[in-house]
């Protein structure tokens, strides 16, 4: 009997980190003594002031349907939000809530992008970017970075990359999965390439902006110019703990929101209304209420970068933001450890996971086939003895 399903589903690849994590949860439950840290998800409780928003939300009987693109009231919140932390001067008309970022980035490739039009990714990019390109009909142009650039591209690299079918570049900063800032210097060079081709959208994926050690962060939309062409996405799963909330939303222009408003009312409607109504608690906030968080995931980046250090083959940066660590490991492949061929980054995430049974996630998911990512978002203690059992798998 032939495939019944569509070419569109066929073609689509597992998320990776998703897989990992299933898997990791799978041979917890078979009684193996697993460390995930696989999934990108804070270990921190959804702060007390959100909950009781959402508390009242409930108690205030907010549970019918929510507008298609979002509260007034969340919007206009979202708007104080871009002004107060990132000088972005967005009208509520500009903002659009959906269901989790991912589902802002769906919106985003199903309404800007045709058959053939091509997405310039800087790479490592996030495991779903690629896949959500080419699933609105996208070609991903991936171009390469290293862990000696901190995995950043260059002006000259996207001006190398640019093509009359160039369409977009996205990006995240602080990434996922390198943990890299970018900074106003280097995203005011990035806009000057972009300069000189009024047609190349920027989606910029700001979902990670209060986790940052740098001490300083920069939307590329605040860059003079770059507004009225860049698609601010942001969240609140990450910085508030709120993964569950499903909460994320874009700043961009008009033309743009209105036509994610338009799918995202033929396809899920509104966001939850009760996560909502919290997340209006939520980006009001001084995100100095988001410090003894910051400062837990800083010092954690320091212990487990050190630890890396002393583990031989392994090279790594310093990353400055996120909750992430992604060292080269290339110079393990073509070595046998304990009986196990090492060929590429994916046998080295599965052979930690069968021999030191931590699981990882192997830079491949992020276009980076010489790295693994770690997530450093559990406790000293579970971090020191997941790469006590690492070092000891490799040695």
């Amino acid at each position: 009997m032939s495939n019944p399903l569509s070419d569109r589903i066929n073609n689509l690849a597992t998320s990776q980190t998703l897989a990992m994590a299933a898997l990791a949860r799978e041979l917890k439950a078979q009684g193996k003594d697993i460390i995930s840290l696989s999934l990108g998800e804070p270990d921190f409780n959804t702060p007390d002031f959100i909950k009781e928003a959402a508390k009242k939300a409930i108690d205030e009987n907010y549970s019918t349907y929510s507008p298609v693109d979002g509260y007034a009231e969340l919007k206009e919140a979202i708007c104080r939000k871009f002004k107060r932390d990132n000088d972005l001067d967005y009208k509520p008309s500009q903002i659009v809530v959906s269901t989790g970022a991912k589902q802002s980035l769906y919106n985003i490739a199903q309404v800007m992008l045709n058959d053939g039009d091509e997405v310039i990714l800087p790479a490592p990019y996030w495991v779903s970017y690629f896949e959500i390109v080419k699933l609105s009909g996208g070609v991903p142009v991936e171009v390469p970075t290293s862990v000696e650039t901190d995995f950043k591209i260059t002006p000259e690299q996207l001006e190398a990359a640019i093509t009359p079918k160039t369409k977009m570049i996205w990006f995240s900063s602080p990434c996922n999965p390198s943990g890299s800032v970018y900074n106003r210097e280097e995203l005011t060079a990035i806009a000057k390439v972009l300069e000189k081709h009024p047609n190349v959208y920027v989606v910029a994926d700001e979902i990670y902006e209060h986790i940052n050690f740098s001490g300083t962060f920069c939307s590329i939309a605040s860059i003079p110019g770059m507004l009225e062409k860049t698609i601010t996405v942001n969240g609140v799963a990450k910085a508030f703990a709120m993964t569950g909330y499903r909460i994320g939303y874009i700043g961009a222009p008009e033309f743009i929101a209105k036509a994610c408003t338009k799918i995202q009312g033929q396809v899920t409607s509104g966001a939850n209304s009760v996560a909502q109504r919290a997340t209006i608690t939520a980006v009001d906030a001084d995100p100095s209420v988001l410090k003894h968080m910051v400062d837990a995931f800083h010092s954690r980046r320091d212990l487990v970068v050190g630890l890396i250090k002393e583990i031989p083959g392994m090279k790594i940066n310093v990353p400055e933001g996120a909750f992430y660590v992604f060292p080269d490991v290339s110079s393990f492949f073509g070595k046998t450890l304990r009986g196990t061929e090492i060929k590429d980054a994916n046998d080295f995430s599965m052979y930690l996971l069968a021999e030191a049974n931590v699981a990882t996630v192997t830079g491949d998911a992020f276009g980076n086939p010489n790295c693994i990512r770690f997530s450093y978002a559990t406790s000293d203690d579970i971090l020191k003895e997941a790469l006590r059992r690492i070092k000891e798998a490799v040695s």
